[in-house]
Formats: C-alpha cells, sequence, structure tokens
C-alpha cells in the first residue's frame, strides 16, 4: 500500500514484466551437448584420452613413487581435476587396466571374457606401467591449464608420443553423438607409423584381446558405414560335442552361453547342454544332440548366436576442440606426424640443455684456468666483482653461442674454493667432448627427424611388442562367398566421349560383369586416373581410354602406357601397378603439365609386357622415322614415376607388333585349412608357384581325389580334405587306408592317371566302412608303426621306407598289407632327401658364357650383340637372343642413331637416376593375358 493505505497500481508495480524464454531452451541445450562432447564423452586426437582418463594418468603421475597405490586413493586425487562423482572415476580406471598396457595392476581387476567385474576400488591397486611412462609423460612439452576450481593445473593434452587411441580403443556416447573406434594391435600401429614415415600407404585393422576371428572386408577404414564381423573359434572335438576357445569381442561367456540356450530354444539349433570351463582359457562345451551333424551345429552357431556378432565402428574424434568423423588411417597418419613433432621438441630441449651446459662449462674452464677468481680479490662491492669477470672473460665472447649476461656471471661467483682447488682440467675437457659429442648427435637428429623417429618406433617396438601379437586372426569367412556370386550381379558400362560409368547405362557400351558393392577404375585421355564406386551412373571425367573393375592389392596387374608431356612434347613409356589409391582422388599419370596426353595403353592381368612399332612424324628431324619399342625393358614402378624417354621426336602412330609374355612369373598360392579356401596372403600352407596350365590336386578323407584349378574361388570343405597339394605328375601319392570289406590296412602307392578336372575319383576300396588313414606326395616317404604294449613285450615302434614296401602302381591298384595290422598308430616321419643328380658336362661348354646356335655351331655372343649388352632377356623370354624382342639389326635404339648418338633411352625415375636395362631380370613364365589390342585401345 501506499503512504495512504492505498494498493499500488498493477502496472506500476512491475508485477506484468516477464521474462522471455524463447531461445533460452535451445542454447542451454546446445552448451549442454557442446560440454557432454567436448569433456565427457569423445577423445581427443593428440593423445586419445577422454577428459576423466587424461585427469587419472595425470594424478597417477603426480603420486608415482614407484610403488602401487589403492585405487581408491588414485579415485580421491583424480577428484582434484575432476568435476564428477567417484564412480565414473573408478570405471574408468578399471577399463583402461583390463587393457593391460599402461596400468601395472594388483589385485582382482575383473574379466572381460567372463563378464565378471573387479573388487571395490580399496582393495585393487595400480601404478603406471613403464611404458606408460616412456611415451605418455613430458612436463617440458606439456601445455597446461588451471582445474575446474582453480587450485591445481593439470594437462590440456598429454604429450603422448604413440598411436594410443588405436590401441585402446574407446566407446562412448554424447548427447546426440556417439563415437566407436576399436583397438588395434600394438605391434602393427608401431610398424603401420614406420611405414607412414617411409611415404608409403598403410592399411590398420582391428585387433581384440578376446581373440577370436574377424572379417575386415567391409571395415571402411573404422569410419562410419563400415561393419566387421567378429566370430568365436569353435573346434570340432569329436563327433558329439563343439569346444568354443575364444568369444568375439563386445561378448562374454555368460552373454554367448545365453544366446545358445535361447536359439535351442527356439529349435534354430539342437544341443544337449551347454558347460561352461573358463579358468585361465575360454572353453565352452557344447554336447549336441544325438544324430546331429556336428558342421551344420558350428553354422547354426554363427548364425543364430552370440558366436558371430556384427560391430558398426564410428570413429568421431575431437580435432581443434570440435567433433569430426575421420578413419582409423587419417587418425594414425595425425598421430604418427605428432609423435614426429614432439620428437623434435624435446630434441630442441635438450639441444638448447647441451649448449647451456657446454656454454657454463667453457665458462667455468675460463674463469678457473686463466685464474679470474684471483682478480676479483680487491674488488670492493659486488658490482665491481661482476665487471671484472666481464672483463676477464672479454677475449672469449666470440666462441660462445649467445651472449654472456649477468645471471651466467654470478653463477660463477658462486663456484665454492674447494671445488677451484680440486678442479680437473682433464676431466671436465672430457666431460665437454661427451657434452660436445651429444650435441653433434642431437643436432644430426634433428636434422634427420624423420629418421630418428623411425629408429624411435623400432625401439618401441624391440623394448615392449614382446607378447603382443595378433591375438585375432583377420579371415574371410565362409559367408563371405556370397559376395563373390554377388559379384556377377550388374553389369558395367561406359559412355566414353561423355565420361559416364555405372550399371544404368544400358544403351552404351558394356564393359564386363562387376557387383554393385565394386570399385571401378578409370583410366582417362588427359593422363588420370581415378578410382570410384560402382554406381548406377557416375560423371568420372571425358575421353574414357579404359576403365575396369578395381582390386586392391592386386599385384598381378599392370599398366603399360606412352604419354605425351604437354611442355616438351617428349614421349615417356612407363609400366606401373595400381594397388591402393584413396576412393575418388584423382592421380596424374603424367608430370602434370598441361596438356599432356596418353597415346597408348593397355592393361594386363598378368603383366604381360608387349611389343610396339613407333612411327614418328615425316617432317621429324630423326633418322629412323620408325622403330620396335618392347615393354619388357622396363622396370614395373609406381603409379607416380616419370617413365623411361620413348623418343624426344612428334609421333605420328603408336601400334601394336606382338602381344608380349609375363614378366612377373607364376601365382605364389597357399591354402588355408580352417576355412578351405585357397589365397595369395600366405596364410597356411604354401602350394607353390603355379603356371598357367598348373593344377591342384585336393585328397579327401574318404578315399577319393580331385584335380581343380587354383582360382581363388574354389572352396574345400575343411572337414573333408586331407591333403591339398600341388599337382605334379612325377609325384606319386602314397595313402594307407581300411579295407572295410577285407578288414584290412593297406599301403599303395600311385600316380594320378587321369585329367578330367573337378571330378572326384575312389582309389581305395569302396566296401562300408572303409576309410583313408593318411596320405602323402613324399618322393621317398618313410612311416612309423607303434604297436601296444602286451603281456609279452612293452610297446615297440618299427620304422618303414615305403619304396621298399610297395611298388608304384595305378590307382585302381589295392596296394600291399601292413605288416602287423594290430597296431595302436601309424604316422609319416620325415622323408629321405631326393639324391641330386649331376648333370653331365656338354662338350664345348666353357665359362665365356658361349650358347649352340639353332644350326648346331657354337657362337661365343659379342660384345655388341649379347643378351648382356642388350640388358638381358626380357622377363619371361628365353635368353636366346630372339629378334622379335629386341630392337632391329643390333642392340641400340634407332633413336639413338638419329639422335647423334645421344642415349634417349636410358630408364630414369623420378630423381633422374639412370636404371640400365640389364636390371630387368628374368622371372617365371606366368599365365598368358588375352590380346592388348582386343580389350584396350590403341591411340594414333
Amino acid at each position: 500500500m501506499d503512504e495512504n493505505g492505498a494498493a499500488p497500481d498493477v502496472e506500476d508495480s512491475g508485477l506484468h514484466d516477464k521474462l522471455p524464454i524463447s531461445g533460452l531452451y535451445e542454447n542451454w541445450f546446445l552448451d549442454y551437448a557442446s560440454y557432454v562432447i567436448l569433456e565427457r564423452a569423445v577423445p581427443a586426437i593428440e593423445d586419445g584420452l577422454k577428459p576423466v582418463q587424461r585427469r587419472i594418468m595425470h594424478a597417477l603421475n603426480e603420486m608415482d613413487d614407484g610403488r602401487f597405490n589403492k585405487v581408491a586413493n588414485v579415485v580421491g586425487s583424480s577428484m582434484q581435476y575432476h568435476p564428477h562423482g567417484d564412480a565414473s572415476i573408478y570405471d574408468a580406471i578399471v577399463n583402461i587396466g583390463q587393457k593391460e598396457l599402461l596400468f601395472d595392476t594388483q589385485g582382482n581387476w575383473g574379466d572381460i571374457r567372463t563378464g565378471d567385474g573387479a573388487a571395490a576400488a580399496r582393495y585393487i591397486e595400480v601404478r603406471l606401467s613403464r611404458f606408460g611412462k616412456d611415451v605418455v609423460f613430458n612436463d617440458d612439452t606439456t601445455e597446461w591449464q588451471l582445474s575446474y576450481d582453480g587450485r591445481k593445473r593439470e594437462p590440456i593434452t598429454l604429450p603422448v608420443k604413440f598411436p594410443l587411441l588405436l590401441t585402446l580403443g574407446v566407446e562412448g556416447i554424447a548427447v546426440g553423438l556417439s563415437t566407436k573406434i576399436l583397438p588395434h594391435n600394438f605391434c602393427e600401429l608401431i610398424e603401420a607409423s614406420i611405414t607412414i614415415l617411409q611415404g608409403k600407404e598403410v592399411t590398420i585393422y582391428p585387433d581384440f584381446l578376446t581373440g577370436g576371428l574377424v572379417d575386415v572386408s567391409n571395415y571402411n577404414d573404422g569410419q562410419r558405414g563400415g561393419k566387421v564381423r567378429v566370430r568365436a573359434k569353435i573346434e570340432e572335438e569329436d563327433k558329439k560335442m563343439l569346444v568354443i576357445r575364444d568369444i568375439p569381442f563386445g561378448t562374454t561367456t555368460t552373454s554367448l552361453i545365453e544366446s545358445i540356450i535361447k536359439a535351442n530354444d527356439a529349435g534354430k539349433i539342437k544341443i544337449k547342454k551347454v558347460v561352461d570351463n573358463t579358468a585361465a582359457d575360454v572353453e565352452i562345451q557344447v554336447h549336441l544332440a544325438p544324430g546331429v551333424s556336428p558342421d551344420i551345429t558350428m553354422d547354426a552357431l554363427y548364425a543364430f548366436t552370440e558366436c558371430e556378432v556384427s560391430i558398426s565402428p564410428n570413429a568421431c574424434i575431437i580435432i581443434a576442440e570440435k567433433p569430426h568423423f575421420v578413419g582409423v588411417t587419417d587418425i594414425l597418419k595425425y598421430n604418427t606426424q605428432q609423435t614426429v613433432h614432439l620428437l623434435q621438441r624435446e630434441l630442441e630441449i635438450k639441444r638448447l640443455a647441451l649448449l647451456e651446459k657446454i656454454l657454463y662449462g667453457s665458462l667455468e674452464k675460463i674463469f678457473i684456468e686463466n685464474r679470474i677468481y684471483r682478480d676479483i680479490e680487491e674488488c670492493e662491492t659486488f658490482e665491481a666483482v661482476i665487471r671484472t669477470i666481464d672483463k676477464g672473460l672479454e677475449p672469449y665472447k666470440p666462441q660462445f653461442y649467445r651472449e654472456i649476461t649477468d645471471d651466467d656471471i654470478v653463477e660463477l661467483t658462486e663456484i665454492r674454493i674447494k671445488r677451484i682447488s680440486k678442479y680437473d682440467s682433464f676431466k671436465a675437457d672430457e666431460l665437454m667432448r661427451k657434452w660436445e659429442e651429444d650435441l653433434a648427435e642431437t643436432e644430426d637428429n634433428l636434422a634427420h627427424i624423420t629418421r630418428f623417429a623411425i629408429e624411435y618406433f623400432r625401439e618401441l617396438l624391440k623394448k615392449y611388442g614382446k607378447g603382443r601379437g595378433r591375438r585375432t586372426e583377420i579371415r574371410a569367412f565362409n559367408q563371405i562367398a556370397a559376395n563373390i556370386v554377388a559379384a556377377n550381379n550388374q553389369k558395367l558400362y561406359v559412355n566414353r566421349a561423355e565420361g559416364f560409368i555405372g550399371y544404368g547405362l544400358k544403351k552404351d557400351e558394356y564393359v564386363m560383369d562387376c557387383s554393385d558393392i565394386d570399385d571401378v577404375i578409370v583410366f582417362r585421355a588427359d593422363g588420370r586416373c581415378v578410382v570410384t564406386k560402382v554406381q548406377d551412373k557416375v560423371f568420372v571425367g571425358k575421353d574414357i581410354i579404359h576403365c575396369a573393375v578395381f582390386v586392391k592389392n592386386d599385384e598381378r596387374k599392370v599398366y603399360n602406357l606412352v604419354y605425351v608431356d604437354g611442355k616438351t612434347g617428349v614421349s615417356y613409356a612407363k609400366r606401373f601397378q595400381v594397388t591402393a589409391v584413396t576412393r575418388d582422388r584423382e592421380y596424374d599419370l603424367t608430370q602434370g603439365t598441361p596438356k599432356s596426353k596418353i597415346t597408348y595403353f593397355t592393361a594386363n592381368d598378368n603383366g604381360e609386357a608387349e611389343i610396339i612399332t613407333v612411327n614418328l612424324q615425316a617432317q621429324s628431324k630423326a633418322k629412323v622415322k620408325q622403330f620396335d619399342y618392347n615393354f619388357a625393358d622396363l622396370l614395373i614402378k609406381n603409379r607416380s614415376a616419370m617413365g623411361n624417354i620413348l623418343t624426344k621426336y612428334p609421333v605420328r602412330k603408336l601400334t601394336l607388333k606382338s602381344a608380349g609374355r609375363s614378366t612377373l612369373g607364376g601365382v605364389d598360392m597357399w591354402f588355408d585349412p580352417i576355412i578351405g579356401r585357397l589365397n595369395r596372403d600366405e596364410r597356411g600352407e604354401y602350394l607353390g608357384n603355379f603356371g598357367p596350365t598348373d593344377n591342384i590336386v585336393v585328397i579327401y578323407k574318404d578315399g577319393s581325389y580331385e584335380l581343380t584349378n587354383f582360382d581363388l574361388t574354389n572352396h574345400y570343405e575343411p572337414h573333408e580334405v586331407l591333403l591339398v597339394k600341388k599337382f605334379d605328375t612325377k609325384l606319386p601319392i602314397t595313402a594307407i587306408y581300411f579295407d572295410g570289406g577285407q578288414k584290412q590296412h593297406f599301403i599303395k602307392r600311385f600316380n594320378i592317371e587321369t585329367s578330367s578336372l573337378d571330378k572326384k575319383f575312389l582309389f581305395i576300396s569302396d566296401a562300408k566302412n572303409s576309410k583313408l588313414i593318411l596320405a602323402s606326395t613324399d618322393i621317398r616317404p618313410r612311416l612309423e608303426i607303434v604297436y601296444p604294449k602286451t603281456a609279452q613285450k612293452e610297446q615297440t615302434a618299427d620304422e618303414y621306407l615305403v619304396e621298399e614296401m610297395v611298388d608304384i602302381r595305378g590307382w585302381r591298384a589295392q596296394g600291399n598289407r601292413i605288416p602287423n595290422d594290430k597296431f595302436k598308430d601309424i604316422r609319416w616321419l620325415e622323408p629321405l632327401a631326393v639324391p641330386v643328380e649331376e648333370p653331365e658336362e656338354v662338350p664345348g661348354d666353357d665359362a665365356s658364357g658361349a650358347e649352340q646356335s639353332e644350326s648346331g655351331a657354337d657362337e661365343v655372343a659379342d660384345d655388341d650383340n649379347s643378351d648382356e649388352a642388350a640388358g638381358g632377356p626380357a622377363p619371361g623370354e628365353p635368353a636366346t637372343g630372339d629378334p622379335a624382342n629386341a630392337f632391329p639389326e643390333n642392340t641400340v635404339n634407332p633413336e639413338e642413331e638419329a639422335d647423334g648418338g645421344e642415349d634417349t633411352g636410358g630408364a630414369e625415375d623420378q630423381d633422374g637416376g639412370e636404371v640400365s636395362k640389364s636390371e630387368s631380370k628374368p622371372k617365371k613364365e606366368g599365365k598368358k593375358g588375352s590380346d592388348p589390342k582386343s580389350q584396350l585401345g590403341l591411340f594414333e
């Protein structure tokens, strides 16, 4: 009320004044979301740590005295820097400790395989590991900030000299954002960092502490949209039981057993019971129901339970205080370069410290040996002392790397008389020499920082890499066969002039069958190539000269091309491979000058090298207007190589003269017995080097054999195969089998006489219960038969040389009976070595390199026309001096004659270094490809 007792006017009281809330929720929500993203859930790229993890590491480093600390104490110390509760800190400590890298742990820290949690914080202990101390901390290179309450300082990021984020992996959920980076192998990351520093491309794949199998076909560099499939390792113990040895990442033995029981209850699999015997190692026994196939059950476990899981990575990290979605390869490259930067800073700090040591050591030496300290005895003031010492040092100042300050002189005045009296000039000189050596080494390392970083990584691998090998086996799963079938579910078309490719251009030129998940490589006339994902229709640039499905890391595919440099008009020839590229990035195959263009191009599936005819323009000054050029004389280099000079004169036309043979030799093949597939990735048993006519012989456990080609799409059921070898008509098959009709064991040796492919032939008895026991392709196998212990004698074993037991006969022969059929065990021993026959000397051969000509006369190659003078035979060609593989009439490029003897045919790489033709060494003959003219363009 007012002074008169009346109520105040409502409008005057301000009760109608309201605070507008429009936009407040939006601002508050964005602030909250930004805080959660930056300060809680997503790691920083610099050290790969979330804020809580970084604060834990900092607190442990502050507490570190070499002894274990109670986790409860670590939690308390971390709370000085962390504004949240103790539960999040405890969980983060346990999570880091279970990854067995940064912490040494003591007590019950739980088990990621079984899902058991760690003991309470007051019971378990932790300290920094040696690795953590070495790579994570350095106060001199750390940037600091105040803690949330302003009482302490904490690191903005830790100076980690290692790709820690990719080793540990991370998972976090923020507001409207999440991140999931899978862990990778310690040793492989170090090796990949070294590879990056060497300027090469790298590919890395996940590795899990739980082991198991992983299919990384769709990993997509760990980015959004990628996927990995992880499987448990399942072994067939017997026909009634399967045993699970490893479990997939992200699962536990408990959850996996529950999924098996659920699948059984749903009728998807038939089992009797599941027994968990996990202790030091995982062991889950799956007992099968009567009459159930273990192989079918194994496939069902992968299909319907957690024995196979799919994981979708999502690499999101904080870069410059903003979340970014990047690939793990980019993260690795960033971490590698950051390591180089940190090492450089440490070297610079060390260099400065050494310079200071040398400076002060020199000042001390001058001060004592020149008895400057005696000149200050009569000085009455400290200022006079400083001036006197400064004057005594004056003649020596030019030798120092910086000016001498009063602080330096004050430090000299603090030298005690006792130290002066015991000063040893010799020891001082030795110490100075050591400092100077360290300084020289440090400056050399700074000048070659990349080399120093590589050595740093190698030292890390040597020091900490033991016992950190890959635990998860990378493998293509059986279901991936569907991916191979899908390879022909589309047809690739091209519109060369307009620059479009895709499987939707059905009215344009047909190229080849493809899959809708394939990559396509495109070469254009302007000298550029690009790899892109096949689509319904995509623009890749006009004037397409070649396009095909791109197979990553295909080392058999070799491209031969000739291009004209737009600046000089010089034509260059080159051979190169494209094994790994960044999708949708254009690569220049020329020198990058405007108006450069490709004038000749072939793609060769097996590294074939053809001979072309070069026709120069009539008005050119060259004496020889037409000559042949053999691509076999070129070394295969990378796509960015400049190439060799073909001619300096204008070219009128390039035409194919004759198709060439492969310069790559045969193909090395391996067989992986676990998944029953052939591969070229050195997985499993090495089968040998295969040429175009070679085959594989497969011995099945049912006593049959089969001849197949060595196509990578072949699939051999692992549980049916006993032996897979390269087929050689000279190698006999030795087999030991049980004849179910005669109830006897037989041994037989035979050569394969059939030639039909993909057809099985039974070479043992077809009687019931007959089975193949052993098989071998050794030339001189040895056999050991172990006989059981009896009442009359102890267990004995006899050794037999098989060639003395049975002769080589036809594949239908029964063979000979095994002596004393009542044996306990039978096995192969190391075979005998095959005697090497000395080759007979051919009269007329000598060390001069003479070769017999076709007419039978002995000819000695002269210096001008020998294979050696011509640079050796072309790879894959016999060393006969065949004129079809050399320049006509002599071994000198006719263009050299036209140029007055100037060497224009020498092989040059990008560095300008000349490579002689003799460096092109002959290799094994490989599969002959199709005629390049029929599959690719020839340009005039």
